[in-house]
């Protein structure tokens, strides 16, 4: 399908909202662009798409995915570069990702030029929200919604897919501890955990709203079978740094969301000659290198988090309390190396960068 199919309609704002957002206090979601994206699916097609002013939708109660969940997303995110440009980082990958979660939610593919060509326009006309301090950058939020106007049980037949944007500062301001879950369980094999599914997120809700009251900041899930296997936390990937060694659990079973930064930090290791390994890896594992002296870093990564650092982990009454995390050389590196090439700073070798 060509760009000329999905020819974009751009209805401009009366009155931009600028003024309400202080880049000097830019907490994550609180406050949405002036336009967003819009794009019907009906009749077996996807149909033109339009920028418009951002508005609340008006929808049916009977609207299927407020009734069974049939519901996907994705997150990415512009930032500026030295001349004041916007630059999205790799938006082909996010498409590729919500494509392979609709698949699994019988939904129907989003076409490329829906996806990054709406998003490219919708970021040019919003430039002006693209903010430019250290860690602040516009966090898009492409979702694909099931509307059919039926409370019967089958897959839908109409959609709608919108991209809204928000600027963004640090989704973690500081390090995070972590609660090792052994009670619950995000993700079985054959299940949807791969996906960016809604309802991922809405089950866990309730097991992380217990672990801030015991005053940690997320949980690190475990399989279902036996909840020795870790397999992510609630807004990121994993990675342990044992020995001399870097490991994050492999994306084998379709229970863990095969991260876009994950991606980038596995690339960016192994260049620099860090041995990675992506496998099984139980917290025992984990224990028992911590308790060796052996585990020297922890750290999520994911697209609103970045790279977070974990100062402190702890598994049922073990407490593991990782070294002052401003020595740590490979997240700290990671954090640096990422930053400067989503900012523009240093050139891109990998073809990662999208311009607007």
């Amino acid at each position: 399908m060509s760009v000329s199919t999905f020819d974009i309609h751009v209805k401009k704002t009366e009155k931009s909202r600028i003024n309400q957002l202080d880049p000097k206090n830019i907490q994550f979601g609180k406050i949405y662009s002036d336009h967003m994206f819009i794009a019907e699916y009906a009749d077996g097609e996807w149909k033109r798409g339009e920028i418009k002013p951002f508005d609340n939708l008006s929808l049916s109660p009977a609207t299927t995915f407020m009734h069974y969940g049939q519901a996907i997303f994705e997150g990415v995110k512009a930032y500026k570069d030295p001349n004041g440009n916007p630059i999205i980082f790799r938006p082909y990958e996010n498409w590729k990702r919500m494509n392979r979660s609709a698949e699994r939610m019988a939904m129907p593919d989003v076409p490329e030029e829906l996806f990054v060509e709406g998003m490219k326009q919708l970021v040019d006309l919003d430039r002006a929200w693209v903010p430019t301090g250290d860690d602040t950058s516009l966090y898009i939020r492409p979702f694909l919604l099931a509307t059919d106007e039926f409370i019967g049980v089958r897959p839908a037949e109409k959609f709608l897919f919108i991209i809204i944007t928000s600027p963004a500062g640090p989704y973690y301001s500081k390090p995070v501890s972590i609660f090792v879950d052994d009670k619950y369980v995000r993700a079985f094999p054959g299940g949807i955990g791969f996906t960016k599914a809604a309802g991922n997120y809405g089950m866990s809700m309730y097991p992380t709203q217990q672990v801030k009251k015991m005053g940690y900041d997320q949980i690190l899930w475990t399989d279902g079978n036996e909840h020795k296997w870790v397999q992510e936390i609630g807004t990121m990937n994993v990675f342990f740094v044992i020995g001399d060694k870097v490991i994050t659990p492999d994306v084998q079973h379709d229970t863990i969301l095969e991260g876009v930064t994950r991606d980038s930090v596995i690339t960016l290791l192994r260049e620099k000659g860090v041995t990675v390994e992506e496998r099984p890896l139980s917290i025992d594992e984990i224990e028992e290198a911590y308790h060796a002296g052996n585990l020297k870093e922890a750290f999520g990564t994911g697209t609103a988090a970045s790279i977070s650092l974990i100062e402190k982990l702890t598994y049922k009454e073990d407490t593991m309390i990782l070294p002052d995390v401003n020595t740590w050389e490979i997240a700290n590196w990671l954090k640096k190396e990422l930053a400067e090439i989503r900012y523009g700073r240093k050139i891109d070798t990998h073809g990662w960068i999208c311009r607007v």
